[in-house]
């Protein structure tokens, strides 16, 4: 039983990726291990079309990968994403 009778809600990981640099494939590789890594602990990870460069990692609304900032590494972004769970 949870408090106040409120769910265990499981957090959503977005990935947002500029189309027109091709950042597709590169969001599709972190959705794909944050799926295999995680599977039935999150709610969804979602892909989210975006442009002028952008690829960013948010879990709910939290920003843990901004490419702009930190260098691309899948296993720093599931290392990242599982500081959030």
């Amino acid at each position: 039983m949870y408090a106040d009778g409120e769910q265990s809600r499981m957090p959503t990981v977005e990935i947002e990726y500029c189309v027109p640099c091709g950042f597709l494939s590169r969001a599709e590789d972190v959705q794909h291990a944050l799926l295999s890594t995680f599977g039935e602990q999150l709610d969804a990870v979602t892909l989210a079309t975006g442009a002028d460069g952008v690829f960013v990692v948010r879990v709910d609304d939290t920003v843990i990968f901004d490419k702009s900032e930190d260098e691309y590494d899948v296993d720093e972004i599931v290392r990242r994403v599982r500081d959030q769970l």
